[in-house]
Formats: structure tokens, C-alpha cells, sequence
């Protein structure tokens, strides 16, 4: 399989895209903890090749820009069955809303899997558009973000912003 990888300037860093073609396999964020570290000067944008990543890119300006609330792109990311049931989920959190861990569990109908909802969640390579960044521990607290807690602050101020005319939630 013949992955495409092009990266994105965007209000939260650089992104790095991957698709497989047909789908998106990645969304991850650069030089973040989690994600791939690189000197951003190094990077050269090119321009997408498949249909899928310019779909990508034109619904993440759309999002940054508070245009978009709900994408509309086909994923795939590799994940046993309880990460696929676990990131299907996530996509069922409505735009500038959040839910713990723990409500996360009771929705996949096993509200002891917590731990194992939060490392799905924390496995989650599709940042943004599998919105794994709305959430939050129990107590209303910003915790365990693969792309850092400043952007998971961000992503979620910036949707209150458009959804509520809130701009600072934390």
C-alpha cells in the first residue's frame, strides 16, 4: 500500500497528513510529544496528490476557520475492534462539547474499561477530525492528550469560541 504524507501549516502547528489513498490513516501533530519531531524550516509543503488529502485540507481550513463542526472524511486507522468501537464513539461527541473517560465507557456499554477507553483514546492517530481532544477527566480537568494540553486547550476554546462565543474555558 502506497502511503501519501504531506504536512499542513495550521493554528495549532504542523500537522502531518498520511493517506492511503482512499482514506485518512493519520493526522498527527508535529513535535509534539507524541508525534514526530522535526525542524519545521526543513519541511517543504507539497501539494496533495490524492483526493482524500485535499478533502482533508480544505475541511481542516474550514474547522480553523469556525466554519466546519462535523467532518466528513473517511479514516483508516489499523486498531484492534475495541480501538475501532472506541474511536467510532468519539465521533459521536458533539462539536464544542465535552465527556469524561468514564461516559466514554458507559456509551461502549462497559464502564469498567476505563483505562482501556483512555489508551484507545490516547491511540487515536487521526487528531481533530476523530475528535479525541473533547475528553476530559471526571473532575472537568484537561488530561492525557497525544498533541499536548496546550492544544487540546486550544482545540476545545476555539470550538466554544464559534459554538458559544466563549473564548477561554481553562
Amino acid at each position: 500500500m502506497n502511503i501519501e504524507t504531506i504536512y499542513y501549516k495550521s493554528p495549532v502547528g504542523l500537522l502531518e497528513i498520511r493517506s492511503n489513498g482512499d482514506a485518512i490513516a493519520a493526522v498527527l501533530f508535529v513535535n509534539s510529544w507524541k508525534g514526530t519531531a522535526i525542524n519545521e524550516e526543513d519541511i517543504s509543503l507539497l501539494q496533495p496528490k490524492s483526493a482524500a488529502i485535499k478533502n482533508c485540507i480544505q475541511q481542516l481550513d474550514e474547522y480553523f476557520a469556525g466554519q466546519r463542526t462535523e467532518f466528513t472524511i473517511d479514516t483508516a486507522q489499523t486498531g484492534t475492534d475495541f480501538q475501532q468501537t472506541v474511536w467510532r464513539e468519539l465521533c459521536n461527541i458533539p462539536y464544542a462539547k465535552t465527556i469524561s473517560y468514564l461516559e466514554l465507557s458507559k456509551r461502549i456499554g462497559n464502564v469498567k474499561a476505563i483505562r482501556a477507553v483512555g489508551t484507545a483514546n490516547g491511540n487515536n492517530s487521526v487528531s481533530i477530525i476523530i475528535p479525541c481532544h473533547r475528553v476530559i477527566g471526571s473532575n472537568g480537568s484537561l488530561v492525557g492528550y497525544g498533541g499536548d494540553l496546550w492544544r487540546k486547550k486550544w482545540l476545545l476554546e476555539h470550538e466554544a469560541k464559534y459554538a458559544y462565543g466563549v473564548q477561554t474555558l481553562f
